[in-house]
């Protein structure tokens, strides 16, 4: 099967290889949609099983981030990159100054920010050969680690789910987290400090017990993670957390968390409603970061200063929006992945006939 004929594909407008042989930086570059503003989504480092694993994820990371930005209401289309290798072992700035140029060759189609594998460090590395990298220190426009931002709308998208159906504060409930890297540290210090119980897993022995210290967290096996008695189960590392066989397993009344792609396969929305689980969809509660990254674009556009206000405004209205989604998925009883989904997609679409006017 070509890449034009792939399902993974359809939509997008480009997929862009890249490699340098001096520093064995391998990878892909994805963009989905430039409609609503150019495309933004971080960089993903990974010890991919081969090249269409690699392709495969750029490609659903990327239509993610599409409609990411479009339900964060931000003038930005989605996109997302991947380089090929162990991030414990392969990083070198040299690697990370080649990824840079990769990055400049798009023109400003593409803005690369952190992800998976992939530090403010490092990118720091890769500015050096482009302007195109967001979510860095040193200038008054930066945002720094978005991190922490997509933390605490993960957060407040938990507080919100617990009330509305648990009926009570984050005090008290148990929440399963999975993945404690960027993210999910940052988040279960944020619910710890709410008076969350916290059970944790990762595949970072070292990050668990940091966590673990610190929050007073329980920790099982990245297996068990999905078997305890929980509240809430937050899925904060790769995507498909919950699929076919993981689903049976969960105990949790609530799935919210700050991973992409959670849901392995679109069957699995209408699976967690026939359960009665209310799931937030990926893509809504996990935008804080993006729109932080967004602010600092914005800034840079203007040559203006990073905007705390901007962001918190942003990152309200994304929680307002999220709430709506839960409540029409319960008036129309309908998965929230198809609804959150619907809405990005007329926004996409409304912006592409606005453009075809002008």
């Amino acid at each position: 099967m070509s890449i034009f004929d792939s399902p993974a594909f359809q939509g997008h407008e480009g997929l862009h290889a890249f490699a340098d042989d001096a520093t064995g930086l391998k990878g892909f570059i994805a963009i989905h949609s430039t409609t609503r503003g150019p495309a933004a989504g971080g960089c993903r480092m990974w010890a991919y099983a081969d090249e269409q694993a690699a392709i495969d994820d750029a490609l659903r990371l990327a239509r993610a981030m599409s409609f990411k930005n479009a339900v964060a209401d931000l003038d930005l289309g989605g996109g997302k990159s991947v380089i090929i290798g162990d991030a414990r072992a392969a990083k070198t700035p040299a690697l990370f100054e080649a990824f840079g140029r990769a990055v400049d060759t798009l023109g400003g189609r593409y803005w690369a920010a952190e992800d998976v594998g992939v530090s403010p460090a490092d990118l720091a590395h890769a500015r050096r050969s482009t302007r195109f990298i967001a979510g860095l220190e040193g200038h008054k426009a930066a945002a720094g680690d978005p991190s922490p931002v997509t933390a605490e709308g993960v957060k407040r998208g938990i507080e919100l789910c617990v009330r509305r159906v648990l009926g009570k504060d984050l005090a008290g409930v148990t929440v399963a987290l999975q993945g404690v890297g960027h993210v999910g540290a940052y988040l279960a210090d944020k619910l710890a400090a709410a008076g969350a119980r916290l059970i944790i897993a990762d595949v970072d022995e070292a990050a668990v017990n940091a966590v673990a210290v610190r929050t007073g967290a329980r920790m099982v096996s990245t297996e068990a993670i999905f078997d305890v008695e929980a509240d809430v189960f937050a899925p904060c590392a790769l995507g498909g957390a919950i699929n076919r066989h993981t689903l049976p397993r969960l105990k949790a009344r609530i799935v919210a968390g700050g991973a992409n792609n959670q849901l392995a396969e679109p069957a699995i929305g209408a699976a967690l409603l026939e359960r009665g689980v209310a799931y937030a969809p990926d893509f809504v509660i996990n935008g804080g970061g993006i729109i932080s990254i967004a602010s600092e674009i914005r800034a840079l556009g203007d040559d203006g200063a990073y905007d705390p206000a901007w962001v918190e405004m942003k990152l309200s209205r994304l929680i307002q929006t999220l709430d709506d989604i839960l409540e029409r998925g319960i008036r129309e009883l309908r998965p929230t992945q198809d609804i959150a989904i619907e809405i990005a997609q007329a926004r996409i679409d409304a912006a592409r006939i606005d453009a075809a006017r002008a």
